[in-house]
């Protein structure tokens, strides 16, 4: 298993817990971002820039990810071609899509950008809490151990 970051939207505390989850597991890490990333020295983590552009750095994902890797995003179009591929696609607040989940939930994204784009206010996400970082982590670590 290889795991994948869609880097560019990731929050900085759930990238730390990927750093210590690959160095630990030693379980190869790419985080892949249209921008220069830093990350740790490590043997298990490295970064890919893909140029700027609409879903650049999605599409690299798709090419590369190949069956049983897992994939961390929280844009779901590409969380579901990740499970048409085979991956697993992880929330960095700890939803972990599934086959069984993933259609209703893109059909849920594409309704709420359906009324944006027609003027209905629907507001943001939430804030990034604790809770969504541990159960983040929680869900990580059962996908970690599955793959042993």
């Amino acid at each position: 298993m290889r795991i994948w970051v869609d880097a560019d939207a990731c929050p900085a505390v759930i990238k730390e817990i990927l750093y210590r989850a690959a160095v630990r597991t030693q379980t190869p890490l790419t985080l892949v971002a249209n921008a220069p990333l830093r990350t740790p020295p490590s043997p298990y983590i490295k970064s890919i820039q893909v140029p700027s552009g609409f879903d650049v750095a999605d599409n690299r994902i798709v090419e590369l990810v190949e069956n049983g890797d897992l994939v961390i995003t929280a844009d779901i179009p590409l969380a579901a071609a990740v499970i048409d591929k085979g991956g697993h696609a992880l929330n960095p607040r700890g939803m972990l899509y599934t086959p069984e989940n993933i259609r209703e939930t893109l059909s849920l994204r594409n309704f709420m950008a359906d009324l944006r784009s027609s003027g209905v206010e629907t507001g943001g996400p939430s804030s990034f809490t604790l809770s969504d970082r541990q159960a983040f982590a929680n869900q990580l670590d059962r996908m970690l151990a599955r793959r042993v």
